[in-house]
């Protein structure tokens, strides 16, 4: 595997490291470039594992998003990269690349500030409560709740779904996925060795409750984000 550089102030570094290294599952408008990024170089290199929208991730990163404004990261999954940038303090986890390079050529040159867009912050997912579901008729579980978190399956079929759980592992009911953001679906791929994990939602209308009894949808949502927890 390919080694990782650092030319960085070592302490702030190892700071950061610690609070997002041995994870694939962490995550304001854009400031001044001087106030929310870290006054230092970092370059990772490695093989592009998940690619979507300007969202990259090497395993050699691990822990960081890597984020290429105004580009096509897919377009370099798989391929092995060489990535010059800096790690974004107001925005955890995100790694903002000012250059990569394959197969000794440049690819990308950054000539955009980071934006938030579809980005969720950490503080705002950690302000998502969980929503306990218990039962299809249990209406009080979700609604009048803008948003929440369930921990699930994600299903994709002529309805794409959310399958959720009893303790036995049983079915126990269904939330209907009306849209995902680029960003979620980014980190659907990060996670595709996991069958089920926490989707933040923007909760929508429930499901009429005579229908529910026919397939356990209860609601629809749109997920704005994925994770481990």
């Amino acid at each position: 595997m390919s080694s990782i550089k650092k030319i960085a102030t070592l302490s702030l570094s190892l700071i950061l490291m610690a609070g997002f290294a041995g994870t694939v599952g962490c995550q304001k408008k854009a400031e001044q470039p001087a106030a929310e990024t870290v006054q230092a170089v970092t370059e990772f290199e490695g093989v592009v594992r998940a690619a979507l929208g300007r969202y990259m991730y090497l395993s050699t990163a691990q822990g960081f998003d890597i984020v290429l404004p105004g580009f096509d990261a897919a377009t370099l999954a798989g391929k092995t990269i060489k990535v010059k940038g800096n790690l974004l303090a107001d925005h955890p986890p995100v790694f903002l690349a000012d250059s990569v390079e394959s197969g000794g050529q440049t690819v990308y040159t950054r000539s955009q500030e980071f934006q938030a867009e579809d980005f969720i912050e950490m503080k705002d997912r950690e302000a998502i409560p969980a929503l306990a579901i218990s039962g299809i008729n249990a209406s009080e579980d979700w609604e009048g709740k803008t948003q929440g978190k369930v921990f699930g399956k994600l299903v994709k079929g002529d309805v794409n779904y959310i399958a959720l759980s009893d303790a036995k592992g049983k079915e126990l009911a269904r939330v209907i996925v009306d849209s995902v953001s680029t960003y979620s679906n980014y980190y659907i791929q990060k996670l595709r060795l996991f069958n089920e994990f926490w989707f933040y939602l923007t909760v929508k209308d429930s499901v009429d409750k005579k229908a529910r009894p026919r397939n356990r949808e209860i609601f629809h949502a749109a997920v704005i984000g994925v994770g481990l927890y």
